[in-house]
């Protein structure tokens, strides 16, 4: 199959986790996927990731996990990241590169804290270690428009507060069609994993990061602002910090040379 790619399924506790997988090197990689993993997971996604990410496949297995697909209430970052090592433990992962966008780089930190010798590189992408007032406001506003099922305002603000308000002018006649075509049969998912964001409290033991770290940020970033990955990098021993400063929370999607950035971290010793 192209790239080696495959999509999986593993038992966590008394529910199962999706991933897929991609790749034929010899180190391996993690990616933890951020909010938008509670409206649609990795399921059945192996070749169109394995395509976007294929710079990556001659050096590296890439695995990239959901979140569990039964969500207990109050389910907090530091428990996802337990039952994250717990699925790379059953896949056999000793140890990974582990790479986390937003809300899977909140995951990440814990991982990295709770689970030192799992870690290799660390790379934490438009994440924070804590609340702030700008998330504070993304996450209320993402909740009230799920809460009353106004999925086209849900993914209008998700559109606005993520892209450059260059791509967000260009694009947003697409809105509606998302809004169609998106809208999942429950918000109950969604609503406990940004309770999870709100509630995430990482930044204190931020210092006990052995692993080598690269925090990549968005100076225009709408969802949790540009300061957020400013301080993570500041408390994490020798962590390198580059910022984006035109580009937003989407900086990964929308940045030419995003993915060679990575790549040249990871190789680069």
């Amino acid at each position: 199959m192209l790239y080696n790619a495959e999509n999986g399924t593993i038992k966590i506790g008394d529910t199962e986790m999706d991933y897929i997988r991609f790749g034929t090197g010899g180190r391996i990689l993690v990616m933890l996927p951020g909010l938008g993993d509670s409206l649609r997971s990795v399921k059945g996604t192996a070749l169109p990731v394995a395509f976007t990410y294929r710079m990556f496949a001659k050096d590296f297995t890439v695995y990239a996990f959901s979140r569990k697909n039964a969500l207990p209430e109050g389910y907090t970052t530091k428990e996802m990241a337990a039952d994250q090592a717990a699925a790379m433990e059953q896949l056999g992962i000793q140890k990974a590169d582990v790479l986390g966008v937003s809300m899977g780089g909140m995951i990440a930190q814990h991982l990295a804290i709770d689970y030192p010798e799992k870690v290799g590189k660390l790379i934490l992408i438009v994440t924070s270690a804590r609340t702030n007032p700008i998330l504070n406001v993304s996450i209320d506003e993402w909740v009230s428009c799920a809460k009353r099922g106004d999925q086209t305002a849900f993914m209008d603000s998700n559109v606005r507060r993520i892209y450059s308000e260059d791509y967000y002018r260009k694009n947003k006649w697409m809105v509606p069609i998302m809004g169609r075509l998106t809208k999942p049969t429950s918000h109950e998912r969604f609503l406990i994993q940004a309770d999870a964001c709100l509630k995430h409290s990482a930044f204190a033991n931020l210092h006990q990061i052995q692993a080598p770290t690269l925090v990549i940020g968005g100076g225009e970033d709408n969802v949790l602002g540009g300061d957020a990955s400013r301080e993570i990098a500041a408390e994490i021993p020798g962590a390198q910090l580059r910022m984006y400063e035109n580009l937003g929370h989407g900086l990964y999607e929308e940045a030419g040379d995003f993915n060679q950035i990575v790549l040249d971290y990871l190789c680069a010793f």
